[in-house]
């Protein structure tokens, strides 16, 4: 029955997503007074995930550092730079704007993109190990591209942001992969496919706990509102694109294009709004915040996008071996 109900999230999560979003944004209050449980569902939905993987996955990421790279390079070189080029295009001399836009760009890679990895079967000791760089290496990169690019400099609680790392990534991925290691990946197979409908149950609450955070933004939507929205969707769009592309381009196996794909597309769109409402004036947050009702629906698109991909690549693989046998 749990495997029936797991397939069938699957199936529906890329309009759980979407629905979710809605169902957070129109009941912003009362999801917003259960925020305190987010970090709590968040480890849980990571030590869900990290059951697949062990050490050695974990080990072969690190010595491997070119996919870490690439990621970390388009999450705050080429997409800061493609938000900051497209936000002149569009709103000209609004700096303010075109701030909000950048932040949304510069921001880490966004933790939820461990949870969709893991649920497209790609490479999560990869996806852990970007989350992990990304966030230690965040607290420096981030001003700087931002006094670069926009000529502001912001500081960040580093302390915060790491313990939240802590608690929600590092030790409930250690736990997940010591249980892997010790049961020799049986509890992958055993308790992992039980607990799976569980987790992206629990994503969806997440995803509607987040999305109430949106709702006070939404209240006057103006043209303005419209077009930053749509900015923002395309931005973000162009992110999961390139990082696919690139990661196609470098010729890397299935599992390392989808981890690519989800870590060079997510943003830590909570982070980016707490560092835009106290660094600088409402309209910078607009952008950052608004990005929050896409991210989780592009992420299911590109999601349902790669499975159609790899599954017609398969049968285009098995085809063409059919027919050299014949030969």
């Amino acid at each position: 029955m749990l495997e029936q109900l797991n397939r069938l999230l699957e199936k529906l999560m890329p309009y759980l997503a979407p629905i979710s979003v809605i169902i957070g944004v129109m009941f912003g209050n009362q999801f917003s007074e259960i925020a305190f449980l987010v970090p709590w569902i968040f480890a849980f939905m990571t030590f869900v995930g990290s059951l697949s993987s062990n050490f050695q996955s974990f080990h072969r990421a690190i010595t491997n550092p070119l996919p870490i790279v690439i990621a970390l390079a388009m999450l705050h070189i080429i997409m800061p730079l493609w938000a900051f080029a497209v936000g002149h295009l569009t709103f000209e001399q609004d700096m303010l704007t075109i701030t909000g836009l950048v932040i949304a760009m510069v921001i880490p890679t966004g933790v939820t993109s461990f949870i969709w990895v893991s649920m497209c079967k790609g490479n999560v000791a990869l996806t852990l190990s970007i989350i992990l760089i990304d966030t230690i290496l965040s607290p420096f990169v981030v001003p700087y591209s931002l006094s670069l690019l926009v000529g502001k400099s912001v500081e960040m609680d580093v302390w915060a942001i790491m313990k939240g790392l802590t608690g929600m990534i590092v030790l409930p991925s250690i736990v997940g992969m010591c249980f892997n290691q010790i049961t020799k990946g049986k509890i992958r197979t055993t308790w992992g496919v039980r607990l799976a409908p569980f987790s992206k149950i629990a994503l969806a609450i997440v995803i509607m706990i987040n999305s109430s955070v949106v709702s006070p933004y939404l209240r006057d939507v103006n043209w303005h509102l419209i077009s930053v929205a749509v900015t923002v969707l395309f931005i973000a769009a162009c992110g999961y694109l390139l990082s696919w592309i690139i990661a196609k381009v470098i010729k890397r196996e299935k599992e390392v294009v989808i981890a690519l794909t989800f870590t060079g597309g997510m943003r830590n769109i909570s982070a980016g709004a707490v560092l835009a409402v106290a660094y600088f004036p409402q309209a910078v947050a607009v952008p950052v915040v608004v990005g929050m009702l896409f991210q989780q629906v592009l992420a299911s698109i590109y999601g349902k996008l790669l499975n159609k991909h790899y599954l017609k690549e398969k049968h285009g693989t098995s085809s063409l071996k059919n027919r050299q046998m014949d030969l």
